[in-house]
């Protein structure tokens, strides 16, 4: 769970991002109150099963995704489904249960977010169509935890066939309000949210919720099998495959991410790095490519800069100067700047690098054979397998705390 630093809404980590990445930012906000900065952040919690049936708990658990992914995607800073989880957990709250509004501020502060957004839905057996599982009957609140008072609440009627649609109305009203002037007409936002089926949905959602990966597997492949044009389960799949190091299968289900989806910039990073390990250079580039023109963080700049070092390209050093200027004592950033000065023959700078990294670990055999080289002003060698393609990947991904920063900014201008 995140454990927060005062004065300025960050976890730890992400604190220790800005830090290295925006010394001068991470200043400003630590002169900021965490009540400002906590502001900007969402907490959408799974909403209550009020129909008696612990079976339908999927469809609170899918409301509340729905929302934040809709925030997220928006460019909204929301806290994580497992940060949200693991609150639960330490404050032994049961989800999908009705909560009283003094257990869901704490959870809002235990997570220090600003605003939280919940809401309730019953299913009553019949309704208009034929064959219907039910009308479902959906109420949304906020809450405003900075000023300690209750927000709109807002409500959705339909039948539970038409869950995509009633889930997009309340997303698109959520909008309205935390948004105001920057929300889209209605109609505009659900051409962007194609309709999912229903069952698709419940299977993507058992998925998130199964206990192994072997049951998440099997959910998220009915769901995507259900419903090709859901993103949700493509992006779910694409991470287990890579983490399988099933690369060729990782791209094509991250590949299937769109660009209005929340999870796409990630999507991109991961199919990238499979694109790099399956020798596709260009293409691993291009999806880094994508991701830095909006998002600048040092493990793409430096995933950037492997892939066009493979491709020769000059461009190469650049992108990882950038990202060690992000972080100048990152091992794997020192070891890429220094094997990219190697290999142009600057052995001085080259050697300078590599001993900043050993200074750190000692025991690098990789780079303690790269100094010697450079020591020994011995450049690259035709058939010296040992010394190719040696470039250093970033495998973490986390785009939190920039999307921070810029909500805290972008809310100070006039």
């Amino acid at each position: 769970m995140k454990v927060l630093r005062p004065g300025t809404g960050l976890s730890p980590n992400d604190t220790l991002l800005v830090m290295r990445r925006f010394p001068a930012i991470f200043f400003f906000l630590a002169t900021m109150s965490a009540a400002t900065c906590a502001a900007q952040t969402y907490l959408v919690l799974p909403f209550f099963n009020h129909s008696g049936n612990g079976n339908l708990d999927w469809i609170g658990e899918s409301l509340g995704e729905n929302v934040r992914d809709t925030l997220a995607a928006e460019g909204l800073l929301t806290i994580s489904r497992e940060d949200r989880t693991e609150a639960y957990r330490r404050l032994a709250v049961r989800p999908y249960t009705l909560l009283t509004k003094a257990t869901v501020m704490k959870m809002g502060e235990v997570l220090d977010a600003g605003r939280v957004i919940y809401g309730r839905f019953e299913l009553k057996p019949g309704g208009e169509k034929v064959g219907s599982r039910g009308n479902l009957h959906i109420t949304v609140q906020i809450l405003d935890l900075g000023k300690l008072r209750a927000g709109p609440e807002y409500e959705a009627l339909g039948a539970l066939e038409d869950l995509a649609a009633l889930q997009t109305h309340i997303a698109w009203q959520t909008l309205q309000f935390v948004k105001a002037n920057g929300a889209p007409q209605e109609d505009e936002f659900r051409k962007m949210r194609p309709a999912v089926r229903v069952d698709a949905m419940e299977n993507y959602i058992r998925g998130l919720l199964a206990g192994n990966d072997e049951q998440k597997h099997r959910f998220f492949t009915q769901a995507a099998r259900l419903d090709p044009g859901f993103a949700a389960p493509c992006f779910e799949l694409g991470k287990m495959q890579w983490a399988a190091e099933n690369y060729r299968e990782a791209a094509d289900w991250l590949q299937k991410v769109p660009n209005r989806d929340s999870h796409y910039r990630e999507a991109m990073f991961f199919a990238g790095i499979s694109r790099f390990y399956l020798g596709e250079y260009a293409a691993a580039q291009s999806a880094f490519e994508t991701i830095v023109r909006e998002v600048p963080l040092n493990e793409v700049h430096n995933n950037l800069g492997a892939a066009q070092s493979r491709r020769g390209l000059a461009e190469a050093a650049q992108s990882f100067e950038r990202a060690l200027e992000g972080d100048p004592n990152d091992p794997e950033y020192l070891f890429n700047v220094g094997y990219t000065y190697w290999k142009r023959g600057d052995f001085a700078s080259a050697a300078e690098h590599l001993r900043r990294l050993l200074q750190r670990d000692p025991d690098d055999q990789e780079a303690t054979a790269l100094l010697g080289r450079c020591l020994q002003k011995s450049g690259p060698r035709a058939g010296d397998t040992k010394l190719e393609g040696l470039e250093r990947l970033k495998h973490e991904y986390n785009e939190s705390a920039f999307l921070q920063l810029r909500s805290i900014l972008e809310s100070k201008k006039p």
